[in-house]
């Protein structure tokens, strides 16, 4: 007899949650609220299925309709998985001291990890809906810092395929992750942002492979040349601080000599 669980197990039910989650990232660029058909034109699908979709999700919490319009935005459940995961992570833990290194440089500073093909910036002064969160890994400097030291699980540059941008190192602005290593950080102007500076920095555990990228972004006359060596220590001291603030002991580095 076939259980729903083995029904959920095989191709047809791995491609139900697959859509499903599809449907939760057509929210990723922080826009308006959704309708079935907006979902649909988005994924490729009819909107007899992304309305069906987007009940299911609607009915776990997932999603939430504005009784008005119909429309969709993301519901409490994501948004209590988000908190749950924010301090599972320690992440609450990171704020002050990126606080800290902001008013003591005169930068905004940012702490991103690695999603997929995304450097997904998860505190500091980044984090507002204006700015949204999530910087392609190749054309950012905090995305950058995570390829040149990637960690567990995450594949190499050479593994993505076609319209990732990403298909060797090359095709990194700072020239490959095997110089960026080399010099410890990225210093980009403007790959991102137009007229903005920004030094970043892996947070290292100890296997050498970034758990996170800390960032300091101002405007170019803001970082200058003949300071980056000041504003580079200030980010490494931040970075060993959150180190030991973020990763359990057994992950984290052996201190400095």
């Amino acid at each position: 007899m076939t259980t729903e669980a083995d029904t959920m197990a095989g191709p047809a039910g791995a491609q139900a949650v697959r859509r499903a989650l599809d449907v939760l990232h057509s929210f990723h660029d922080n826009g308006p609220d959704l309708s079935a058909s907006d979902l649909a034109r988005r994924l490729g699908l009819s909107t007899s299925t992304a309305h069906r979709l987007a009940k299911t999700l609607l009915a776990a919490g997932f999603l939430e309709q504005d009784p008005g319009t119909a429309r969709y935005r993301l519901g409490p459940a994501v948004t209590e998985l988000g908190r749950l995961s924010y301090h599972q992570r320690r992440l609450h833990l990171a704020a002050p001291e990126l606080r800290d290194l902001a008013e003591r440089t005169g930068t905004t500073a940012d702490l991103a990890l690695r999603s997929g093909s995304y450097a997904v910036i998860v505190a500091g002064g980044a984090v507002t809906p204006r700015t949204g969160l999530r910087r392609p890994l190749h054309a950012s400097a905090l995305g950058r810092v995570l390829l040149a030291w990637h960690g567990h699980g995450q594949q190499r540059e050479r593994e993505y395929g076609p319209g990732h941008g990403l298909a060797d190192e090359a095709a990194t602005p700072a020239g490959g992750s095997a110089r960026v290593r080399e010099q410890g950080y990225v210093l980009d102007d403007g790959a991102s942002e137009l007229a903005i500076r920004t030094l970043a920095v892996p947070v290292l555990g100890r296997d050498g492979h970034a758990r996170f990228a800390l960032g300091l972004r101002a405007a170019p006359s803001a970082i200058p040349d003949a300071r980056v060596g000041w504003f580079l220590a200030q980010a490494r001291a931040c970075a060993r601080a959150l180190e030991v603030l973020l990763l359990p002991p057994e992950e984290r580095r052996a201190p400095e000599a």
